[in-house]
Order: structure tokens, then sequence, then C-alpha cells
């Protein structure tokens, strides 16, 4: 089981306290979401955890052992990162873009095989593009496009993925239907999600844990139904929120 923990971590971004000794362990079967107001540092957190932003104290372990310390291929068989936004830089189609996730799992100069391709036909099904393998991305809408990201990041297939709002661009439909998903890998004893997310509604809904940023450096981490409250919720995004509950489920509306 992968394991992925913080200790005494702290992140600036222009002399400005984002995050301040944060100490957190993220476990196999487990959702969490970053949660917090533009500009409050959720991006930096997620790229600090992923091994791609040095912080300014402490240190991200994976595995056990500082996760800037280790190289770069065993940290992507381990952890895969879904970025905001992507922007392809050659000419491509579908299916050499989910290729891509498979390329940790490869060999120097070895080419992609036949389980690597089953493993991209059965990450392009899930995400419902099976028919697109052969379409060039620049023919794809912007929600198909981000569909293409989430299938190379599951045909990656590594145990703790890191996602920066995987529903952007993406309808109603499509945002359960990625989201339950990924909820449902994250169940496996031996896969943790971490997802960036700025509806709150869907946060509760599919997560399990949480992390709250407030300002100057402030934060809140722990269960999700503990910490997801109005009274934490307006302090986070300094606005009146109305609590409603439907068939059992409680969800907020901008006040």
């Amino acid at each position: 089981m992968a394991a992925l923990t913080t200790q005494v971590l702290s992140l600036a971004v222009a002399g400005r306290t984002l995050c301040r000794q944060l100490n957190v362990r993220f476990e196999g079967g487990q959702n969490w979401v970053i949660l917090g107001a533009n500009g409050s540092g959720k991006t930096s957190l997620l790229h600090t955890l992923a091994g791609l932003r040095a912080p300014e104290q402490g240190h991200v372990d994976l595995d056990g052992m500082d996760i800037r310390r280790q190289p770069a291929r065993r940290r992507a068989r381990r952890l895969g990162v879904l970025f905001q936004d992507f922007t392809a830089t050659f000419p491509a189609t579908v299916l050499e873009t989910v290729l891509t996730g498979r390329y940790p799992r490869l060999e120097r100069w070895q080419w992609e095989g036949v389980e690597d391709r089953r493993a991209a036909a059965a990450a392009l099904e899930a995400v419902g593009l099976s028919g697109f393998a052969q379409r060039p991305l620049t023919t794809l809408s912007g929600g198909e496009r981000r569909r293409v990201e989430i299938a190379a990041l599951l045909a990656q297939d590594a145990p703790i993925c890191l996602l920066d709002e995987p529903t952007n661009h993406l309808d109603l439909r499509h945002q359960v239907r990625i989201l339950d998903l990924l909820s449902t890998r994250a169940r496996r004893p031996e896969h943790c999600n971490i997802f960036v997310l700025h509806d709150v509604n869907l946060a509760a809904r599919f997560g399990t844990h949480g992390i709250l940023l407030f300002d100057d450096g402030e934060h809140l981490h722990g269960a999700l139904p503990d910490i997801l409250l109005r009274s934490n919720l307006e302090r986070l995004y300094h606005c009146p929120l109305r609590e409603v509950h439907a068939d059992g489920v409680r969800g907020y509306l901008p006040g």
C-alpha cells in the first residue's frame, strides 16, 4: 500500500504563507479533497505533494522516503498527476496520448506492448471514449480532451493520484461519472486520491477526508464530515452560505 505523508510542511509564494506546518498522512482507501478560495495555494500544495515544487519548510515522504530524493521513474510508478490545464506539444491521436500514461512502466527504449494497449483501451472505455482512439486531439471538445487526460492517468495505474480540478470542462453528467469512477477506484486499500475541487457539494458527495486552506497559512484537515461545516466554509470563502438538506444529503448554496 502506498502512503504519502507531510512533515511540518510549509509553503509560501511571493512572501505570503499559504500553508504552515501541515502534518497529514494520506492512506489507501481514502479520497482527499483540497478546498480553498482562489489564490489560497491549492495547486501549489498539490504540486508540492507530487514532488514538483520544493517546500519552504518540511518535506513530503512517499513510502517513507523524501519524495524529491526519489528517481523520477520510480516516483511516477507510485504517483500520478492530473494538471489543471493540458497543452499538447505535438500532434497526437487520442490513443497515443493515453499511452503516454504507460511510459513510467516501460524500460528505456521499450515500445508499448499488448498489455499497454489493453490498459489504454480499458481506460478509454472507462471514461466513455471507446470509439475515439484514432481521433486527433485537435478535433475534440474541451470536455473530451479532459477525459482523455484522465484516461492517461488511469492507464498509468499509479496507487496515488493527485488531480487538479478533474471536473474542468466537464458537463454535469460527466462530472459525476468521472468522480464516481475515480472514487470507486480509491476504495481499494492500495489506492488513494487527492483532489483539488471548487465545488463544495461534489467534495461532500465524493470525498472522505479534506484539507481546508484558510488565510495566512492556517489550515484544517481531517474526516470530511467533521470539517465540512457551514461556519468553516463561510470562513474559507469569505461569503455567507445557506445549508440545504434534500434526500438525506447536506449541501451548501451562496447566501
